[in-house]
């Protein structure tokens, strides 16, 4: 299924839950940098501190990032993304150089009520223990949850 049709029907909810994927164009490793997934977390948390999403937990891979949030009250989740994957491009794009820096689409599910939010979280957490990258989550630096 081509990604810009996942697009197509997509509803966003207030107050819901969204386990959000998305991947850099061409999956480029870029984010094995840290201080390039740092500024992708300040553009999360950006987005946080306007009031649009309550992040709660994510990993940034190399070549992606999964991002569980809320998405709040007046706010439309592709908007969010959007606006997220566009001021991290002008900055990540103006340091590596790399155009287009992310793929156009996205990838979410809507958690619904009967899933464990804690659960999801644990399993995008152990991203990199999954990859291969690291052997105890305390070594990899671009993630967090607000539960642990």
């Amino acid at each position: 299924m081509p990604w810009d049709d996942l697009r197509k029907g997509r509803f966003s909810e207030a107050g819901r839950a969204y386990h959000v994927t998305t991947v850099v164009a061409d999956r480029r490793p870029v984010f094995r940098d840290l201080w390039l997934g740092r500024i992708l977390v300040g553009q999360m948390m950006r987005l946080q501190d306007e009031g649009a999403v309550d992040s709660l937990a994510f990993v940034i891979m190399p070549d992606h990032l999964h991002w569980l949030m809320i998405l709040q009250a007046g706010s439309e989740l592709s908007e969010a993304i959007r606006r997220l994957k566009g001021r991290s491009a002008r900055i990540l794009a103006e340091r590596t150089g790399h155009r287009p820096f992310w793929q156009r689409a996205f990838y979410d599910h809507a958690v619904r009520g009967e899933e464990d939010l804690r659960a999801i979280a644990r399993y995008i957490v152990a991203n990199p223990l999954r990859g291969g990258l690291v052997e105890r989550i305390g070594e990899y630096s671009l993630w967090d949850a607000i539960w642990m």
